[in-house]
């Protein structure tokens, strides 16, 4: 067995072939799992297994699973067709890791070396720039044990700029030409760069901001109702990836 897995590993977790997902179905965890959804609606033969952790818990603080992912985060990707187990943490890492290994006709990608820079620039964006803002944004507005309004306000404020970057993009403002898309050329085609920013975005209003406060976004609230109508992306944020009862 893999000095990546202990007696304490959980037997789905150890026993699992090939790629094998450990997720909650938080924003983070839905991007990896909109990823697999949409590779499998390409690629009918794509397959995983998925097991659940419980971050409330603390679940993914405990030996077994910082063996896979030291920083403690899901989800996390094992891909089990390699000796000995590969392990991929961060989400933006796993998308890539998907699309190098499993997007053989770089469906969610860009051949085009331009237009892929485009995309990891956007995907790198909102993994530096907008997921831990708006996560703070949850963490003091939702969970903190006290409100601290500066916090509050700051991390709304931070977060309600980028939405406006993203605003920027999608528009067309300075280029003249309004996207569907964040990355590709002309109105840009669905990516990874999009994958890996909608789960968090499409949850604006659980993170308490107001439909005045995205009055100023309109081409973004286009995008994330785009998104939304996609059957693999309705699979990924489904209750399939419900915590087990």
């Amino acid at each position: 067995m893999s000095s990546l897995y202990g007696d304490d590993t959980p037997a789905e977790v150890k026993n699992a072939k090939g790629l094998h997902l450990i997720t909650m179905s938080t924003p983070n965890g839905q991007k990896v799992q909109i990823m697999l959804e949409e590779l499998k609606e390409v690629y009918p033969d794509f397959d995983w297994t998925t097991s659940f952790v419980n971050i409330m818990t603390n679940d993914q603080k405990k030996d077994w699973f910082l063996r896979l992912d030291p920083n403690g985060r899901i989800p996390v990707l094992v891909d089990n067709t390699q000796s000995p187990p590969f392990c991929v943490m961060e989400t933006s890492a796993e998308l890539l890791y998907l699309l190098k290994f499993a997007d053989k006709n770089d469906t969610f990608g860009f051949k085009d070396e331009y237009e892929r820079s485009q995309a990891l620039q956007w995907l790198f964006f909102w993994h530096g720039s907008g997921a831990p803002y708006q996560g703070q944004v949850n963490h003091f507005n939702k969970f903190a044990a006290e409100k601290i309004p500066y916090a509050i306000n700051r991390f709304k404020n931070e977060t309600l700029r980028v939405y406006g970057v993203l605003e920027i993009q999608l528009s067309g403002k300075y280029t003249g030409e309004p996207k569907e898309y964040l990355a590709g050329n002309g109105k840009g085609k669905y990516s990874v760069a999009d994958i890996g920013t909608w789960p968090w975005v499409k949850g604006w209003s659980f993170s308490g901001f107001t439909d005045e406060d995205m009055k100023p976004f309109p081409h973004l609230l286009k995008w994330i109702d785009r998104i939304a109508e996609r059957p693999a992306v309705k699979k990924g944020v489904g209750e399939k990836y419900n915590l087990p009862k």
